[in-house]
């Protein structure tokens, strides 16, 4: 994997200034949540950098990228498409970067919505995402969530997930299904 780090980090140099610099703020918070829960700290590190390898890319572009790549596109995608990010990101690192590993490949898909299948690092992953400091305006609650993300990445999750989903339909916005799945299973799975 030390040749993927690479052509991970050339690749993220084509992208622009602000967005290079918020992969490696999530990086960086990646590694810090890694050790705690055990976490392999290159995985957790593949997985930061190559997070938003298509965040720069437009909506339209993205729709299209995707039925290029043959990702499937949702209503609530097709409605909002930068979605569709981290799922033709991954796609399309599996075809370009030779990007097989399906734990990487998973926590890059579903890293804007979360699903129920995520792994513990694809639990790292989305939740370093929200930790990045500069996020701090958006999630008021965002020391809170670092406390527990620290403690507990499916309590974390759990807490981010129904925050915004609440926001979301409080503002009659539409909330991904995978994002429902996802608090649905973490409901059940700390239920049990």
């Amino acid at each position: 994997m030390p040749d993927m780090l690479q052509r991970l980090q050339d690749r993220l140099k084509a992208l622009p200034d602000g967005l290079q610099s918020h992969i490696y703020r999530v990086r960086d918070v990646a590694l810090e949540l890694a050790a705690p829960h055990k976490i392999d700290l290159e995985q957790a590190e593949l997985g930061a950098l190559a997070h938003d390898v298509c965040r720069a890319v437009p909506g339209e572009d993205l729709i299209r990228m995707a039925y290029e790549l043959d990702v499937p596109v949702s209503d609530v995608e097709q409605d909002f498409p930068l979605l569709l990010h981290g799922p033709v990101g991954a796609e399309l690192l599996r075809k370009e970067e030779d990007l097989n590993d399906d734990i990487l490949y998973e926590a890059v898909r579903w890293h804007s919505t979360a699903h129920p299948s995520l792994d513990p690092l694809g639990k790292l992953v989305f939740l370093a995402d929200k930790l990045d400091p500069q996020k701090a305006a958006v999630y008021s609650y965002q020391a809170k969530l670092h406390d527990m993300a620290l403690e507990s990445l499916d309590l974390a999750l759990l807490e981010f997930l129904s925050r915004e989903m609440a926001k979301r339909i409080e503002g009659g916005g539409t909330v991904h299904p995978a994002s429902v799945d996802a608090r649905n299973s973490l409901i059940l799975k700390l239920k049990g």
